[in-house]
């Protein structure tokens, strides 16, 4: 029943919310003040770089 429940909360997650838990798993993984800093400053550069897949040339 456990793994029932845990397969169905991974189906049912949007990408936004994947994304979310990503970046807070990664944010908590910071050593000290100035790694979290850099660390928020990257995710802020990747976000303002980021586009939506219409977007994209390929």
């Amino acid at each position: 029943m456990y793994l029932l429940s845990r397969l169905f909360l991974f189906l049912t997650k949007s990408a936004d919310d994947v994304q979310k838990e990503r970046e807070e798993a990664y944010l908590a993984d910071a050593n000290d003040i100035y790694d979290l800093e850099f660390r928020l400053r990257k995710l802020d550069r990747e976000k303002s770089t980021r586009h939506p897949g219409w977007m994209s040339q390929h």
